[in-house]
């Protein structure tokens, strides 16, 4: 009996370890000079000021490479907020620090890729995607979050199968929600055979280069100007 329960056992223990969440105080003070931690916000909010309903960029490392003060001129304030090897389940831990103290009024979620790297299954990925947009509802409750869907990369490419469909779950979801827009950055990021243009990334294969910064914000900048000149934002002084 004992032989046939305890493989059982270590399944059940292995799917239980793959969908835990890690720590999230791993992410709040480090003293790596090349990364930005929950703790580097905090010291920077207390020099700076912003003003409310602004454009919001929050995630991991893919948001905050990107140059998005750059790429997005507008008169309302853009802050980026991404934190390399964040989980969603990260960016919900510290909601009231990184996203709930500047009100914003857009915003925009990159996240998702580094959860499926760690044995999260598309199912829980959805349901952190659901307790963000559940907390951005409850406290914000006139933002509008646009949803920017795990990448095909070269270096994750193993894991590509869970990715799509975690942007499929979510997709469905959003679809459902006129408070939610999903920005298809994925396909075009696909050759005609199917795989990642490795020119949309940088030596690690994981991460954009450039041209592919080109592509993500060519992509979402309509989505944004239409929200900018939509009635239900022109209240707000943009």
């Amino acid at each position: 009996m004992i032989k046939i329960v305890l493989p059982v056992f270590l399944m059940f223990a292995s799917y239980l370890q793959s969908q835990m969440d890690p720590n999230p105080y791993r992410l709040y003070l480090s003293n790596d000079g090349d990364e930005l931690y929950i703790k580097d916000f905090q010291d920077w909010d207390k020099k700076n000021t912003f003003k409310k309903n602004g454009i919001l960029f929050v995630g991991s490392s893919s948001i905050r490479k990107w140059n998005t003060s750059d790429y997005f001129n507008y008169k309302a304030s853009v802050i980026n907020r991404g934190f390399g090897g964040s989980h969603i389940s990260d960016i919900n831990y510290y909601f009231n620090t990184i996203i709930l103290a500047y009100k914003p009024k857009v915003i925009v979620l990159y996240a998702g890729d580094n959860d499926i790297a760690g044995n999260k299954k598309p199912v829980q990925v959805l349901e952190d995607y659901l307790e963000f947009v559940g907390l951005v509802q409850k406290n914000i409750k006139q933002a509008k979050v646009i949803y920017i869907p795990i990448k095909p990369s070269p270096a994750r490419w193993s894991l590509w199968g869970d990715m799509a469909e975690t942007n499929k779950l979510i997709k469905k979801y959003i679809d459902k929600d006129d408070m939610q827009i999903y920005i298809d950055t994925a396909t075009p990021m696909l050759n005609t055979w199917g795989k990642p243009k490795g020119d949309l990334f940088v030596s690690d294969s994981l991460h954009l280069s450039k041209k592919g910064y080109d592509l993500w914000s060519g992509i979402l900048k309509p989505a944004l100007d239409s929200l900018l000149h939509s009635e239900r934002f022109k209240i707000f002084a943009w």
